[in-house]
């Protein structure tokens, strides 16, 4: 009897491991979308392209430092858990997205799912976008689809042990991801939930400005309250309405400091929130026309900075030399 009973128990465990592995790496595909939404909806682009740019898709896919093309990804995002290549997310039919239905694009950004039903990384912050409406992640589709076709492979992660295994992600998602749509507070007003909105789901500010756990998710209790080294290893500042974070700027300072990088003691914005500013900055547009708008933007933050360390030189000789006089008379 106790046999049996040992040999029924083994047999159970048996399954229920069997049941892990295929919960764990079994891929699932695809995304039922509401009834008469599609990316092919007559200017849908145009939103698409406003929300890709606040969204900050191509400030990771894009290796501008290497001479890459705009959304053709490669460019290396190093973490904790290995370096992370980001992909081309181009119309090119073979190597990018070019093949990908609207279910398979929004799998992506509310599942985290490739289109063939793989784990994708949270480094690509699906746990923000899954927040996002399906309108608002097919219009950023169809303004994709607007964009050249660039034929460049993807390059495969150097990540470490075991972080390459995907399958691992199914359960890291059941900890750690909630892909619920973004609901907006009824006792707050519109402003309120708009900013609400691309502060949790399209701009995704928690993803970098949030600390992490040992695992890599977002500690949700210090929201926003910034991170030693979140960002690519850098620093990242708090911005709560804390003292220590933003709590002291007014709405021009705040406004000043997004559209120029120039917080309200003067400092700069430097690495990756450089980069967003620049992106963001007007007129910026895509691709070859957003050359142009950086080197400009460079060239008056540099011309800034001149100013800045000419102004303290002067002043450092104007006391030197109102000291000598004082001393000689």
């Amino acid at each position: 009897m106790r046999k049996r009973t040992l040999i029924v128990a083994a047999v159970v465990i048996a399954a229920m491991g069997a049941g892990a592995l295929v919960w764990l790496f079994f891929p699932v595909a695809g995304y039922d979308l509401p009834e008469g939404v599609s990316s092919q909806r007559p200017d849908i682009a145009a939103r698409g392209a406003y929300l890709a740019r606040i969204a900050g898709c191509l400030g990771c896919h894009w290796d501008g430092k290497h001479n890459g093309q705009p959304f053709a990804g490669g460019r290396a995002l190093k973490s904790p858990f290995g370096t992370f290549y980001t992909p081309n997310i181009t119309p090119d039919g073979e190597t990018g997205i070019g093949e990908w239905s609207d279910e398979d694009f929004v799998a992506a950004l509310k599942n985290g799912r490739e289109e063939d039903g793989e784990n994708l990384y949270p480094a690509f912050p699906y746990t923000s976008y899954a927040h996002m409406s399906v309108e608002d992640i097919l219009a950023i589709k169809a303004f994709l689809f607007t964009q050249p076709p660039v034929r460049q492979e993807n390059r495969d992660h150097d990540l470490d042990f075991p972080f390459f295994i995907r399958g691992l992600l199914t359960g890291w998602k059941l900890l750690y991801f909630d892909n619920s749509e973004f609901a907006p507070d009824p006792k707050r007003d519109a402003a309120y939930n708009r900013g609400a909105y691309l502060v949790n789901a399209v701009m995704h500010c928690g993803e970098c400005h949030t600390p992490r756990n040992a695992l890599g998710a977002s500690d949700m209790e210090r929201f926003l309250a910034g991170s030693p080294d979140n960002a690519e290893g850098r620093r990242v500042p708090n911005i709560t309405p804390h003292p220590s974070g933003i709590g002291d700027w007014t709405l021009d300072e705040f406004k000043t400091y997004l559209r120029t990088g120039r917080d309200p003691e003067f400092d700069n914005a430097q690495g990756l929130m450089e980069e967003v500013i620049l992106l963001q900055a007007k007129g910026s547009g895509f691709g070859a026309g957003l050359g142009g708008t950086t080197s400009a933007f460079r060239t008056r933050r540099g011309l800034e900075k001149t100013l800045f360390q000419a102004t303290i030189v002067l002043t450092a000789l104007f006391l030197a030399m109102s000291a000598w006089s004082v001393a000689a008379v």
